[in-house]
């Protein structure tokens, strides 16, 4: 299929460009990644376009990690120039989040869509958990000087943000942070790391997907190209509206918004589950 026939898709295409407007919105406002948004809004327009249950989740969250590979260039640039972005962790981190991530994208052929949105939908909890409650800091900053524990927690970083089609980043951050991090350091490096995450985790749902029956349109494998162009696109060019309203909003009470909804979108998760 080629892109003058993309056209008869218009739904398609329609619901791409909402995705990516609301997606670059939220990580502007919010500050993350966009990948909390784009996952259950890729795999809500794929279901409703009629899908297989099983392709939707798949290709929602390999094209989730392909989308994150240039907003999260641009991040990593724009922290870099500011010089927040620590190098040393940076360079320590990535060799093993690159593996998990790798390895998580591989792995997602085996697992059922299903399984897939239950990982979503507990890790949701769990970071939404510790945006309210700050928990990770208390359990894990006693091991802050250990080079084998920042090892370890960046390949379960990286195989848990494959399998979730997220950059990481409500994950590093937090974690970052716990191991002594300054804020600033922990969100430029964690963008850097987000790009790892990114390129790792396309490559292996590209390689996973390769041959799957029943993709939408224009897929390589899990990644889904015009979803790729168009959410990137639009997410791009919303997400700096979204800063500037957030600088105009109380951001404690924008983190327990995105607690809400990391929960109302875990559960929704998990209703399709059980629902199907």
């Amino acid at each position: 299929m080629d892109w003058g026939m993309l056209a008869s898709y218009w739904p398609f295409v329609l619901a791409l460009m909402v995705t990516g407007v609301a997606s670059g919105l939220a990580a502007g406002l919010l500050g993350v990644g966009g990948g909390a948004i784009i996952v259950p809004a890729l795999s809500l327009v794929l279901s409703v376009l009629g899908y297989d249950s099983d392709v939707v989740q798949h290709v929602a969250v390999g094209t989730s990690l392909a989308i994150i590979i240039p907003t999260g260039l641009a991040s990593a640039r724009a922290h870099w120039k500011r010089g927040s972005l620590d190098s040393k962790t940076l360079w320590l981190w990535v060799p093993f989040i690159v593996t998990g991530t790798f390895i998580g994208g591989l792995m997602a052929g085996l697992f059922s869509g299903d399984v897939l949105r239950i990982v979503f939908a507990v890790m949701a909890f769990v970071i939404a958990a510790n945006i309210v409650f700050a928990f990770q800091t208390r359990l894990m900053g006693h091991l802050r000087g250990s080079a084998l524990t920042h090892r370890i927690a960046a390949f379960v970083v990286g195989y848990i943000s494959a399998l979730m089609g997220i950059g990481g980043g409500s994950l590093s951050v937090p974690t970052l942070v716990a191991f002594g991090a300054t804020m600033h350091a922990a969100v430029g490096t964690s963008a850097a790391i987000g790009v790892a995450i990114a390129l790792s985790g396309t490559l292996g749902f590209a390689i996973s997907g390769w041959g799957v029956a029943g993709l939408p349109p224009l897929s390589i494998g899990y990644i889904n190209l015009a979803a790729l162009l168009l959410v990137a696109v639009l997410a791009a060019l919303f997400a700096p509206l979204g800063a500037r309203l957030a600088h105009r909003l109380d951001q404690k009470a924008l983190k327990t918004v995105f607690a809400v909804f990391l929960v109302v979108v875990g559960l929704n998760m998990l209703w399709k589950v059980l629902a199907g």
